[in-house]
């Protein structure tokens, strides 16, 4: 994995954990409207062992996955990149929400190379 500052590794690890609480809710509220969850919840799981294992490599915690999960995860987060590289496009410089979309679009990525290099 690429070298990352304690500061940076704090925010990508925040914008990950956003991003995860933001699909709990999600699917929380899908599930209460009676709408289908599927790709809700394989999204919602993927950056959950997404999250563990920036965690684990950066501050040596815990990261028990299967190996067919960890690859799972890893391609559900290519697979969402694409979206958020076009949101961060349409967006205007200098607002907050291009901030986010960088260290989104920062921690996804880092989450795609510690994925990849944990079934290496």
């Amino acid at each position: 994995m690429k070298a990352v500052s304690p500061e940076c590794q704090a925010l990508l690890i925040k914008s990950m954990q956003s991003t995860l609480s933001k699909l709990e809710n999600a699917c929380t509220k899908m599930n209460e409207n009676g709408s289908s969850t599927t790709l809700a919840k394989q999204r919602r799981d993927a950056v959950k062992i997404a999250l563990d294992r920036l965690e684990n490599a950066w501050h040596g915690t815990d990261f028990s996955y299967e190996a067919e999960d960890i690859l799972e995860a890893r391609n559900v987060l290519i697979g969402i990149l694409p979206s958020v590289e076009k949101q961060y496009e349409k967006v205007k410089d200098g607002s907050p929400q291009k901030t986010l979309l960088e260290r989104r679009i920062a921690s996804i990525e880092a989450a795609i190379e510690a994925l990849g290099a944990h079934t290496q």
